[in-house]
């Protein structure tokens, strides 16, 4: 089938991740059905030329209407943010884990092709051995990661049990243009970014050691573009799609260059780093974006 005759749906395609990937489907001549009921994502951010549905992804009955035809659903919507979801566990879990059932009983009753689930390496928790390789048992230290996590075993369940075809992509610390700086656990590079442009100190927690495996949002675009298409997934895979280089605190502040002043550490992995081999084998993915060159474009961006 021609890709202008697929019908395909993002949930949470008003955010960050979710609204980048749906300018990449229609860019690819899709059609963009995005859900979204705007508890963190921006109606500004849905791009022209896609339907906009604001909608809970518990509200079956209207997920039915708007998934009915759709070949694939990019399944992104969630209430996002570690600290977030251990002040509020009951609502992130009605939105992470609920919603995605949701969204896959609904996918299966209409007939979608395939889902592509938007996990977390959150579900990986602390680990002592790095890099994190799909087959280490997750160990969630947050309400959040574990709710991503059971997000991925009910897409295998529903795969296995169901034959709903999906495939769940673990994302690493994923950054870019329009990412959030809201918030005290906002994404360490906005922040700093936001600081530097109202001449602010960036804050760094702890003594900046810390390590993430940072990966530009157009390279998890890729990702899920592929995932979409690949005949060597659809079973309930899960992905890892990262950079497969971590970068310390203190190395992103020194990128972006500027003052810093330091603040309490917090619980948090000490490190992460994405063992990617199974995605370039399933996927044939690999990262495009050099971590310094999506700094450069970004500091290009706020005038830093």
């Amino acid at each position: 089938m021609n890709k202008l005759n697929k019908k395909v749906v993002v949930t949470g395609g008003a955010g960050f991740i979710g609204s980048h990937l749906a300018a990449a489907l229609l860019g690819e001549g899709y059609m963009v059905a995005v859900v979204d009921n705007l508890s963190g994502g921006k109606r500004e951010k849905v791009p022209e030329g896609a339907s906009f549905f604001e909608q809970d992804i518990n509200d079956t009955k209207a997920l039915t209407s708007i998934m009915a035809g759709a070949e694939f659903v990019f399944h992104l919507a969630a209430l996002p943010r570690v600290q977030y979801s251990m002040e509020h566990p009951i609502e992130t879990n009605k939105a992470n884990v609920d919603g995605t059932i949701s969204v896959l009983k609904v996918a299966q009753d209409v007939g979608v092709v395939r889902v592509i689930y938007s996990a977390s390496s959150s579900a990986y928790g602390d680990q002592e051995i790095m890099p994190l390789t799909e087959d280490m048992p997750a160990h969630p230290k947050s309400p959040y990661g574990l709710q991503k996590y059971i997000g991925e075993l009910y897409c295998r369940l529903f795969s296995e049990v169901y034959g709903l075809p999906t495939v769940s992509l673990r994302y690493f610390n994923v950054y870019g243009p329009g990412a959030s700086a809201e918030g005290a656990y906002a994404l360490v590079i906005a922040k700093f970014l936001r600081q530097r442009t109202q001449g602010q100190s960036m804050t760094i927690t702890g003594d900046g050691t810390q390590t993430r495996d940072f990966t530009h949002v157009r390279d998890v675009v890729r990702a899920n573009l592929l995932a979409a298409e690949s005949d060597r997934v659809g079973k309930g895979e899960v992905i890892n799609i990262g950079a497969g280089h971590n970068v310390s605190v203190n190395r992103v502040a020194e990128l972006i260059g500027g003052s810093t002043e330091r603040v309490a550490a917090r619980l948090e992995p000490h490190d992460t780093l994405a063992d990617n081999q199974k995605a370039k084998e399933l996927l044939g993915w690999e990262p495009s974006v050099r971590f310094e060159d999506g700094i450069a474009e970004l500091k290009q961006l706020h005038n830093v």
